[in-house]
């Protein structure tokens, strides 16, 4: 069984970069056909897609975040990276990390527990 735990710091000055760590056990993130994302949730809102890494180490963003998103991974942590730059109030959010398959249409089947990030001086 898949497990995803995502860390980072709970509080975010505006203008700084956000950044935030998903670790996987129970799978490899190189395993095909596997996507690893970042989805958040602002208070009051739906779910908003970030951006995903692959299996393959390729990168996909939202069209609306990518001039300041980016995700990496360390294969031998087993572990992908969120950065997301210039940070405004309108950044805070729940963060989560998923896990997409291709051959269930890139459905987030597995996630993790979730955590709060605050953009706040």
């Amino acid at each position: 069984q898949v497990q995803l735990q995502e860390a980072g710091p709970g509080l975010v000055k505006p203008s700084q970069t956000l950044s935030l760590t998903c670790t996987v056990s129970g799978g490899s993130i190189t395993t095909s056909y596997y996507y690893w994302s970042w989805i958040r949730q602002p208070p009051g809102k739906g779910l908003e897609w970030m951006g995903a890494i692959a299996y393959s180490g390729s990168t996909y963003y939202s069209p609306s975040l990518k001039s300041r998103t980016s995700i990496s991974r360390d294969t031998s942590k087993n572990q992908f990276t969120l950065q997301l730059s210039s940070v405004t109030p309108e950044d805070t959010a729940v963060y989560y990390c998923a896990r997409e398959n291709r051959d269930d249409g890139y459905y987030p089947g597995y996630w993790g527990q979730g955590t709060q990030v605050t953009v706040s001086s």
